[in-house]
């Protein structure tokens, strides 16, 4: 199948390349079809919706930066993904991209699952976890907090 993106023009993609969303994502709900997109030669990755270009989310795995992220997904979400066994989960976090990057922040409150051999997905809220949807990407330095 034939798509269109937002960073990569148009690209062909299989079948088993697309993962399911069936709730959507929030804010998406009517988007229930991605397909993930590396981004160069970068960290990052591209969450892109297979039916309409615009809705692309970039994303990382949030254990590169946030060594002591913690996620406890609750039955709810091993049911719905049919997740069996823990090499099925790939998660990332949903980054809001700033000029300049060092603005750029991740949203720890609600990452994205997969179950990468169901090709199933979705946003996990962590409601009262204590993480927030704009975590900086980037802590800044002592010298930055003095300007």
């Amino acid at each position: 199948m034939i798509i269109q993106t937002k960073f990569h023009n148009e690209l062909e993609l299989a079948e088993k390349e697309i993962y399911v969303f069936e709730s959507g994502i929030p804010g998406f709900l009517e988007e229930k079809q991605f397909c993930l997109l590396a981004l160069g030669e970068t960290p990052f990755v591209v969450l892109q919706s297979i039916t309409t270009k615009e809705v692309a989310f970039i994303m990382l795995n949030p254990f590169d930066i946030f060594h002591d992220y913690e996620v406890n997904l609750t039955d709810e979400v091993l049911s719905t993904l049919r997740i069996e066994a823990e090499k099925e989960v790939i998660m990332f976090v949903i980054l809001t991209i700033h000029e300049p990057f060092n603005k750029t922040t991740a949203n720890l409150q609600a990452p994205i699952i997969l179950n990468s051999s169901k090709k199933t997905g979705k946003q996990f809220i962590m409601n009262g976890s204590g993480y927030m949807t704009k975590h900086l990407l980037i802590e800044p330095s002592v010298e930055q907090e003095e300007k």
